[in-house]
């Protein structure tokens, strides 16, 4: 198994976006981030908090970024519902993914 920091965040990320795990993955964050049992140990200057940063910087990061798509969701879900009301038209937004590929 191949450790690495983008693999981490990847997890992290993966765990707060699964609506099952988000507010457990969110109360054992902080609740770490409390806690005097660290990974570093923070009595070692500097070295101690490196952990700390980490993990609240991942916790920030991702829970603003899903707080701004459910805003934009909404936000979208608002908008859409406001148009169709006003033209009187039932169409729908939909959303289409799609992957590029380049030829040479």
């Amino acid at each position: 198994m191949k450790f690495s920091i983008q693999s981490l965040y990847t997890w992290y990320g993966n765990l707060l976006r699964n609506p099952k795990y988000r507010w457990w993955v969110i109360l054992g964050t902080l609740v770490y981030l409390v806690s005097p049992i660290d990974f570093l140990p923070d009595i070692i200057p500097v070295v101690g908090q490196i952990d700390d940063v980490f993990l609240l910087t991942l916790l920030v990061s991702e829970v603003s970024g899903l707080v701004i798509e459910g805003w934009k969701a909404r936000k979208g879900e608002v908008g859409t519902e406001a148009s169709n009301t006003t033209e009187g038209s039932t169409s729908t937004a939909s959303t289409i993914d799609v992957d590029a590929v380049s030829v040479k």
